[in-house]
């Protein structure tokens, strides 16, 4: 069985940005509120520990959902490898 496994972040710390429009769109797509992982930091920022703890997660099977493209990814590069890896892994992403 397919486990959905999620991911939110928001830009700013500073408490002007909220997860919750990615967390609720991440449980209107079925995944569960303790496997939604989040980070409040830039995207340009290598230091993500909730991205770090999410990708530690999952298991050969389970799918990655992601609000928006936008909010896994520092660059280009990165999110290309990144997908990548989770082929390698045979990790499923859904892009909401």
């Amino acid at each position: 069985m397919t486990t959905l496994i999620g991911y939110a972040r928001v830009s700013k710390a500073d408490g002007s940005q909220v997860h919750d429009l990615q967390r609720d769109a991440l449980a209107k797509a079925g995944v569960e509120a303790e496997k939604i992982y989040e980070d409040s930091a830039s995207g340009k920022k290598d230091d993500r520990p909730g991205l770090a703890a999410c990708l530690k997660a999952l298991r050969r099977g389970d799918t990655l959902v992601v609000w928006k493209l936008d909010r896994l990814g520092r660059d280009l590069r990165h999110l290309v490898n990144l997908v990548d890896d989770l082929t390698k892994r045979n990790i499923g992403l859904k892009v909401l």
